[in-house]
């Protein structure tokens, strides 16, 4: 099992920036991929951004890129998702998730952390 806590959120004015947190424990040797993803109220769950948890290699999806970066610090078992230039359209509450090894799904996911950025 793994566990998750996310933190970082907070009231920002539009095109301030945001650095989310995402720590792990528990079985962090068979994490595969940890994911980012968003939900605002009377949306579906969106999908950020994506690292790979030992590899490095990320995904920002098009909504984000350029202004979103997911980065990690395997000493601390943490995964970061850098925000700038915050649009009101991205508040919303951040989850992260993990997949972890041989299994196609986020498995498991934090308490999540909500953002809201003003105009």
């Amino acid at each position: 099992q793994v566990q998750l806590v996310e933190s970082g959120g907070g009231l920002v004015q539009s095109g301030d920036s945001l650095r989310l947190s995402c720590e792990a424990s528990g079985r962090t040797s068979s994490i595969y991929r940890l994911g980012w993803f968003r939900q605002a109220p009377g949306k579906e769950r969106q999908f950020i951004a994506s690292i790979i948890w030992t590899g490095g290699a990320t995904v920002v999806t098009d909504s984000v890129k350029g202004r979103f970066t997911a980065s990690r610090d395997n000493a601390k078992n943490t995964v970061y998702l850098q925000m700038n230039s915050l649009k009101p359209e991205d508040t919303a509450v951040y989850y992260c998730g993990v997949q972890m090894l041989r299994d196609p799904d986020y498995k498991y996911w934090g308490q999540g952390t909500q953002v809201t950025v003003s105009s």
